[in-house]
């Protein structure tokens, strides 16, 4: 790895009661393919325009709801856990080689966000800018986004890019690497009620509006939109039928 490549997002695997299901799910509403995976445990990997781009796996912890983990990319996986826990981060998976692919660990940030540090053992893919079946933005959901930018600001050098005033929804914090937007913080509002903080991860579309017909026609839920954000684009956020949340983003309509 590069330190280029450094707070990169790299990969993306949803943790699920039913993988089956949620396999015929996204392939019909974002146009994935899959692609089995050798293992111990049951993997399969995403494919998105013939690139993998994650996977999908049983749950690991009994109890625990379904869910997404983004892997960031850094060049020390160990020195990484340590600066975690310096930051009144914790560690919930220790530092591990996956054999030929690389070294991971899964953490959460001082506020309870789940993330996984990723070191890998190949070069990295070119940069560009997301296609269609890409994840494009990356949106944490926590009780104080300025303390939680400061933890990545250190962890993966992120930069502050800028900071929208929403009235009284409060910050929309923009965050970015080497010149590029990349994500969103904000602190999460009382109607998210006890939902704990998170990451919420974006996938590139032809259409909002034709996304959450296939969400919907697939047996998902439509939590919010689609509706269009400033710039013109269009997003909405949605739950899978296992009940993961994911969100879908297009340029247009």
């Amino acid at each position: 790895m590069t330190e280029m490549s450094r707070g990169r997002f790299v990969w993306y695997d949803l943790m699920t009661t039913d993988p089956a299901k949620a396999e015929a799910f996204y392939t019909k509403v974002c146009g994935w393919s899959t692609e089995p995976w050798g293992s111990p445990t049951p993997y399969t990997m995403w494919k998105a325009n013939g690139t993998p781009i994650g996977g999908v796996m049983p749950v690991q912890n009994p109890g625990a709801p379904p869910h997404w983990l983004a892997y960031i990319s850094c060049p020390d996986v160990d020195q990484t856990v340590k600066t975690s826990e310096s930051l009144g981060g914790k560690t919930y998976v220790k530092s591990k080689d996956i054999p030929n692919v690389g070294r991971f660990a899964i953490l959460s940030d001082p506020q309870g966000a789940l993330f996984s540090a990723f070191a890998s053992s190949n070069p990295p893919q070119p940069e560009a800018d997301p296609k269609a079946g890409e994840f494009s933005w990356h949106e944490l959901a926590t009780t104080d986004y300025d303390a939680g930018f400061r933890f990545y600001e250190t962890l993966f050098g992120w930069e502050k890019r800028v900071d929208h005033d929403m009235g009284p929804m409060g910050v929309y914090r923009l965050f970015g690497r080497n010149g590029k937007e990349i994500g969103g913080m904000f602190n999460k509002p009382p109607e998210m009620g006890s939902v704990p903080p998170h990451w919420l991860h974006y996938v590139l579309v032809d259409s909002s509006t034709a996304a959450v017909e296939r969400v919907k026609a697939n047996g998902g839920q439509v939590l919010n939109g689609p509706m269009e954000v400033p710039g013109g684009d269009w997003i909405a956020q949605c739950l899978d039928p296992q009940g993961a949340a994911f969100a879908v983003h297009s340029k247009g309509r």
